[in-house]
This record gives C-alpha cells, sequence and structure tokens, in this order.
C-alpha cells in the first residue's frame, strides 16, 4: 500500500526535499523536517499546491530527545506509515590529514542523527504490526573514501545497522530499508570537487528511492553500475581497490554563508 502519512528529515533541500515533492497528492499528510525553516517553508508550498497535507517542523536530529518528543507527538496525532531518515552532511575537507572534529561531527549527524530519527517511532509500528522506515546512507559505506573517512564510517555503520534492524523487526510487521545513492546534484554535491561518474539530478534519485521502497529492498543502491562496482571494490586486493579509489578523491568546500 502507498504510504499516507511520511515524514521526511533533511527535507529543506536535495533529495529530502524532492521525495516530499514526489510523494505529495491529495489524500497524502507529509511532514518536512529540518532546520533551514526559509527553505522548509517553502517546500511545505510546492507540496501543498499539488495537493498533499504538509507542515514543516524545525528540528535539529542531533537533539535525541527534542526528536523523541516531536516524533512521538506526531506519530500519536497520526499514524506514520513512512519515515525517511535522510538529512546527512559531508562537512568541508581541509588539510592533508582526517580532521577529528569533522569525523565526529559527520557521525553524530549522519549515524546518531539517523537513529534519533528512526528509532522513537520503533515501538508504535511494532505495536501497530505495520509501518516503514528508510535509513539514507551512501554507496561510500561499500567504498569507502580516502578523502572523508568520517563521512564513509557513518555511511557504513547506519548501513549495517539498517541491515541488522530490518531483520530484527521483520517479524513484528515493520519494513526496515537502507537507500545508498551514488552522486546526486544537490546543494552539498555542488560544493564537492572532484570525478563525480554518473551523477543523477535530485528527482531521479527520488524515484528510484520510492521505487526500491514500494518493492521493499533491503538495500536501495543506485545508480546500478556505480552500486556493482562499489560492493565489488571490497572483494578485490588491496593494491587493486587503491589504484580504483584514487579516482575518486576530492575535496568539499564550505558552505556558502
Amino acid at each position: 500500500m502507498e504510504p499516507t502519512r511520511i515524514v521526511i528529515s533533511g527535507a529543506s533541500r536535495g533529495i529530502g526535499a524532492a521525495l516530499a515533492r514526489l510523494y505529495a497528492a491529495p489524500g497524502v499528510d507529509l511532514v518536512l523536517l529540518g532546520r533551514d525553516g526559509e527553505r522548509l517553508a517553502e517546500q511545505v508550498a510546492l507540496c501543498r499546491a499539488k495537493g498533499a497535507i504538509a507542515e514543516a517542523v524545525l528540528l535539529d536530529v542531533r537533539d535525541r530527545d527534542g526528536m523523541a518528543e516531536r516524533l512521538q507527538a506526531l506519530d500519536a496525532a497520526a499514524p506514520v506509515d513512512l519515515l525517511v531518515a535522510n538529512a546527512g552532511v559531508a562537512l568541508p575537507t581541509e588539510g592533508p590529514l582526517p580532521d577529528a572534529a569533522t569525523a565526529q561531527g559527520e557521525i553524530e549527524t549522519n549515524l546518531l542523527g539517523a537513529l534519533n530519527t528512526a528509532l522513537p517511532l520503533v515501538p508504535a509500528m511494532v505495536q501497530r504490526g505495520r509501518g516503514q522506515i528508510a535509513l539514507v546512507s551512501s554507496l561510500a559505506a561499500f567504498a569507502p573514501l580516502p578523502s572523508s573517512p568520517g563521512y564513509s564510517a557513518s555511511k557504513a555503520a547506519l548501513l549495517v545497522y539498517g541491515l541488522a534492524l530490518r531483520e530484527r523487526l521483520r517479524a513484528e510487521g515493520v519494513q526496515v530499508n537502507v537507500v545508498c545513492p551514488g552522486y546526486v546534484d544537490t546543494d552539498m554535491g555542488a560544493r564537492y570537487r572532484g570525478w563525480r561518474p554518473l551523477a543523477m539530478s535530485a528527482e531521479q534519485a527520488a524515484r528510484r528511492i520510492r521505487g526500491g521502497l514500494a518493492r521493499d529492498q533491503a538495500v536501495v543502491a543506485f545508480p546500478r553500475r556505480l552500486a556493482l562496482a562499489a560492493r565489488a571494490s571490497m572483494l578485490v586486493p588491496e593494491r587493486l581497490r587503491r589504484l580504483g579509489l584514487a579516482a575518486f578523491r576530492f575535496r568539499i568546500d564550505p558552505a556558502e554563508r
């Protein structure tokens, strides 16, 4: 069944915003989470123009208690069918060595923030015997990027956690899916300086995600060729993997203020 009550984090831009617009339709109730009130309001207006009920909720996914309180209240008001934990960051890379603060910041948002988003609704979904949770990871979970160890680690941990949670909740009627996109043209992608093979628009990515979730794919990984290469990279000798990943070195510029 198509979900009618949907919560999406990181919905002010990029994949989250594209997913909100894609799902928006008469009879659909959307809750868009994010930290940018102005951008969230724009997306809410676009979703409402397509006939959906939509509201913006200003929240920081790193606020565990605040997230739990608000998400549980939203679910109590109307049961959530689909929760998409999409909020994530790739922080600027500076200098030749990994930076501890950057790595910790990425892990705090990408991994712990996703769990702060997903876990508060698990008890209610289990009690109802239905519901779907999508955790947005990355193909970097399969092919760790030497230019961004913290980002790669956070996305790999989210992939493993999601697959374990999927098996734990499967008998309870709750679906858990992990989304692993490749390169997507977003605001964050615009700050990326490096090779971005098979990059696609946020709208194209949203369609891939919606289709994979509808089919209850354990891992929704795309584009196909890049996903296959990323998965295979961990099976080849280190010397060959190093050669392959050398082409993917990059830097990320600071966001404009």
